[in-house]
């Protein structure tokens, strides 16, 4: 399955990204940084990645998550994932990302930290 990406607000200036299916290598993934730098532009501070529905990501996928929270961190914003689980995780923590972009076990837990 591509990646599919959609988002909605839940508060003032938090916006929720969920991402389903591939985070790979390719312009689809592209979109994640893009649509990252408009919920800037639009004013939202927070940005909670939804990621229960990815499937598998790769080292660009994890490279558009890194993009993403220099963007948002130089806008004085902050960038929460959400859902992410097992291998999806362990791609994360391998690379000490765990340390650097905080982790929730749901996106209410996220919206709520």
């Amino acid at each position: 399955m591509l990646m599919e990406i959609s988002h909605k607000d839940v508060a003032p200036g938090v916006a929720v990204v969920a991402l389903a299916g591939r985070v790979m290598m390719g312009p689809q993934s592209e979109q994640i940084v893009t649509l990252v730098e408009e919920l800037l532009r639009q004013g939202k501070k927070t940005v909670i990645f939804d990621l229960s529905g990815v499937t598998s990501i790769d080292s660009t996928g994890i490279g558009r998550f890194i993009s993403s929270f220099n963007k948002i961190a130089a806008a004085g914003g902050e960038m929460r994932m959400a859902g992410a689980t097992g291998h999806l995780f362990d791609a994360f923590h391998v690379s000490l990302l765990d340390t650097v972009f905080p982790f929730y076990g749901s996106v209410e837990e996220a919206s709520q930290a």
